[in-house]
């Protein structure tokens, strides 16, 4: 899977949460697992697939993959700002406000467990 640039962050999502928000063409407001925009003031992403692996190993052990999908969203399109935050040792982007369904450009399947 090719890594994104900098133009672009990847948000783990949960399948139906996604899937709600396309079908009816609304913006996604989902923050991070069982968690919204509104709970967080802001929604999880990353910036590579390594802070993804480690997100998934973190928080996501017990959620089947085929229930997830991550999505590859276009900063340009958002119309939230995006801050990159210190999380422990690591550094994170995260959107504060939401995700509009025009801005997600690729849905990926996760890879298993590893």
């Amino acid at each position: 899977m090719p890594s994104p640039t900098r133009d672009t962050l990847l948000h783990i999502a949960e399948r139906t949460h996604w899937e709600t928000a396309r079908a009816a063409g609304v913006s996604y407001t989902m923050s991070t697992l069982g968690r919204t925009l509104d709970d967080e003031g802001f929604i999880h992403c990353s910036s590579e697939m390594d802070q993804v692996d480690g997100v998934l190993a973190r928080f996501y052990g017990a959620v089947p993959r085929e229930d997830l999908v991550l999505l590859v969203v276009d900063v340009s399109r958002l119309d939230a700002p995006v801050r990159h935050e210190p999380v422990g040792d690591d550094v994170f982007p995260h959107v504060f406000g939401p995700i509009p369904v025009s801005a997600v450009i690729e849905v990926r399947s996760l890879p298993q467990n590893r």
